[in-house]
């Protein structure tokens, strides 16, 4: 059996070269995460060069399983989110060691990946509303595009009462981002393929010789020796009473951020069937929590699909060759780290800005007119937006909708297990560390 065989080339209307470059593209949005991660677990005593290893090492196990295995062109690492959550939280203020910390990964990891295999995970999806499903969609891509604009200082913190405002659009970075995203717009208008990945690329020199980002001092490194942070997690020290909380807030984060991202982005990619379902979804839960075990076994923290995969879709990814090609880099990545860290902000974001705009069509789609539909579908996309957490957003929608099906007489329009999932993000919001 060929490449296009395995993935299906014919079938998903793609090819190799696509493919490549969609993982390229990928991987050049979330670059970020080999330098971000490990300077975030520096704050809980975690050494930066051995967590680094790990997040890599985490990385390229979940992208190949999510290839190989699932056959979707989601990437797969350890995403934002856990990992301050443990430094600040569960060590910084707790008062738990990372490793106990770690523990707690790994025990939320094997909660998802019995819950996968035993099928919870996939009726849990099922009992998800169209009009949520459209919201997740929506919310994801506000959200992605609300990163861009932050990170390359086109949006800033307001001042004088106001939560935001316009950034100094005339100074040079803000103005190469503007024309990095009317570059990569204009590409895209006239369907240059690989529109994406050249406007990223095309930015990131720019930056470099105009002098807004710097050099990097050098463009190949050893990897450091992942022993001190190898194997190190404490489980015993997590299944004490103290940790239950913790390790249900990162069960809950991890399994509503991948549930939020892998139908937001195949929705956008087209992958989704006529019910809004993704096939085999499973596979991709499957991924995602098998790549969180290795993860806390290898160092670091709760490991899910990237919000970022989108600009791969956006690029024609559609198969599994996608995530490989995103695992070969990350691999790379472990001799390449100072250039990949050296990627700025100002290149990335405009590719974030185009994708969340992609994400946009499901909009049309939701139900206007019912208010029992459209309220909780509205605050799934404002509370992902406005408090900065997929996680809070899916939550508010699971406990609204049922509620406001309850009180108009049409409870019977709730799935079974929706009343679960209202259960569990009421305890979430119970036991959200705010």
């Amino acid at each position: 059996m060929g490449i296009a065989d395995y993935f299906g080339f014919e079938k998903y209307g793609t090819d190799a070269r696509t493919e490549l470059l969609a993982g390229a593209a990928t991987f050049m949005t979330m670059a970020y995460i080999i330098v971000v991660n490990p300077a975030i677990l520096q704050a809980a005593g975690m050494p930066f060069g051995p967590a680094m290893v790990a997040t890599i090492l985490s990385a390229v196990f979940g992208c190949v399983l999510m290839g190989l295995y699932a056959n979707r062109p989601f990437a797969v690492a350890p995403y934002m989110g856990t990992n301050t959550f443990v430094a600040y939280t569960v060590v910084g203020v707790l008062g738990y060691s990372w490793q106990t910390a770690l523990g707690a990964v790994f025990l939320s990891g094997v909660l998802l990946f019995v819950l996968t295999v035993t099928g919870g995970r996939t009726i849990l999806v099922r009992a998800v509303p169209d009009n949520l499903k459209y919201s997740f969609v929506v919310g994801v891509g506000l959200f992605l595009s609300y990163i861009g604009l932050s990170t390359t200082g086109i949006i800033v913190g307001g001042a004088g009462g106001t939560l935001l405002q316009t950034g100094d659009l005339v100074s040079p970075p803000v103005l190469l981002a503007v024309c990095g995203f009317l570059v990569t717009g204009i590409l895209m208008v006239r369907r240059v393929q690989g529109a994406v990945l050249i406007g990223i690329l095309g930015t990131a020199a720019a930056a470099f010789l105009m002098g807004i980002a710097p050099i990097p001092d050098a463009v190949v490194s050893l990897p450091p020796n992942p022993a001190p942070v190898l194997l190190q997690l404490d489980i015993i020290g997590a299944l004490s009473w103290g940790m239950l909380s913790v390790v249900l807030t990162m069960f809950t984060m991890d399994l509503f951020f991948t549930m939020s991202g892998a139908l937001g982005i195949a929705s956008q990619a087209g992958l989704t069937d006529e019910k809004g379902d993704l096939p085999e979804i499973e596979k991709t839960f499957a991924a995602d929590s098998g790549a969180t075990i290795a993860g806390a076994l290898f160092g670091t923290t709760t490991a899910g699909v990237f919000l970022e995969s989108a600009a791969g879709t956006a690029a024609g990814g559609r198969t599994g060759l996608t995530a490989l090609t995103v695992a070969a880099l990350f691999c790379l990545g472990l001799f390449f780290s100072p250039l990949l860290a050296a990627i700025p902000a100002v290149a990335t974001g405009p590719a974030l800005i185009i994708v969340g705009m992609l994400m946009m069509a499901p909009l049309a789609k939701i139900d206007y007119q019912d208010l029992t539909e459209l309220i909780p579908a509205f605050a799934v996309i404002v509370m992902m937006i406005f408090t900065g957490n997929l996680g809070v957003g899916l939550c508010a929608g699971f406990v609204l909708f049922p509620v406001f099906k309850f009180v108009t007489g049409r409870a019977g329009e709730v799935h079974p297990a929706g009343w679960g999932l209202f259960i569990l993000c009421l305890a979430f919001f119970g036991f959200y560390p705010y």
